[in-house]
């Protein structure tokens, strides 16, 4: 008998908006895919040259800022945990990164993949995070957050 799969959980821009406070302009994913529960979640950014960062970041040659491609990992992991009824009214603050890197810039017409690997789910947690173009990495960094209640 074959070995039965589970098929990955979806997060539509919607449910992403019902897991996470964040909003326009600074809503950074667009869609996430539970891969495995607790475990791995891969978050797309469709990178569009009317992000409203490109106008200053920098004019005649835009690039996505370094610190908006982190954000976009944390908004994946943040999606992944907080869409579970555990977590519901849940915020997640950051407390720390660590092993930042970035390998190359992320430019308009791009599609951001963010790949969270959890290593820690709880009231603080732990995220190995990769971000990659076209299978090429292009950051990574580990995230660190503590849960809190949102009316605190």
């Amino acid at each position: 008998m074959p070995e039965e799969t589970t098929a990955a959980r979806v997060l539509d821009i919607r449910a992403i908006q019902a897991a996470i406070p964040h909003r326009y302009p600074f809503l950074l994913v667009d869609h996430v895919e539970v891969v495995e529960e607790d475990k791995i979640a891969v978050g797309t950014k469709c990178v569009t040259v009317n992000e409203p960062f490109f106008a200053g970041h920098f004019p005649g040659h835009p690039v996505m800022p370094g610190v908006l491609i982190i954000e976009a990992m944390a908004q994946t992991a943040c999606a992944m945990v907080l869409s579970k009824p555990d977590f519901a009214g849940k915020l997640a603050y950051f407390m720390g990164l660590e092993g930042v890197k970035f390998r190359a810039p992320v430019f308009p017409g791009s599609v951001l993949k963010l790949r969270l690997q959890a290593l820690r789910i709880g009231r603080a947690g732990k995220f190995i995070g990769k971000a990659f173009v076209n299978d090429k990495l292009v950051a990574e960094a580990e995230l660190t957050f503590a849960l809190v209640d949102r009316g605190a």
